[in-house]
Parts: structure tokens; C-alpha cells; sequence
């Protein structure tokens, strides 16, 4: 049985993501083709997804909030 790679596309709002879809290579190229041309100036990426769900994208160093869970 083979493995179909999964990708993650985002389309960024500077440092906010606006758009999140997973699906496999080709319809993940598809779907990021299409946010290119609906969100014309924003950056849209397409990445690979690890088995664990994640990308290489790491999250920000900054600090989001003031207040920590309770």
C-alpha cells in the first residue's frame, strides 16, 4: 500500500492565517492556485505534511497574550 503525500496549504494575512486546508498533492496544488487568484498579494503556502500533522513552520517566539491558562 502506498502512502499519498498530504499537503497543507495557508493563505497568510501578514502574520494571521485567513485560509487552512489539508488534502493530498494535487488537490492541495489546485486549492493553492485558486487562493493565488482570490487573495492576489497575500502569500499563500503549500507544504508538506509530517505524520504527525504538523509542517515546518514553526509557531512564533512572541508572546500571543497576557493572561496564561487558569
Amino acid at each position: 500500500m502506498t502512502s499519498v503525500e498530504q499537503r497543507r496549504v495557508r493563505v497568510w494575512f501578514g502574520d494571521h492565517v485567513i485560509a487552512d486546508y489539508c488534502a493530498e498533492a494535487a488537490l492541495a496544488e489546485r486549492y493553492a492556485e485558486a487562493m493565488e487568484r482570490r487573495f492576489a498579494g497575500l502569500q499563500v503556502t503549500n507544504e508538506v505534511v509530517s505524520g504527525d500533522g504538523s509542517t515546518a513552520r514553526p509557531l512564533p517566539n512572541e508572546r500571543l497574550w497576557d493572561i496564561g491558562p487558569q
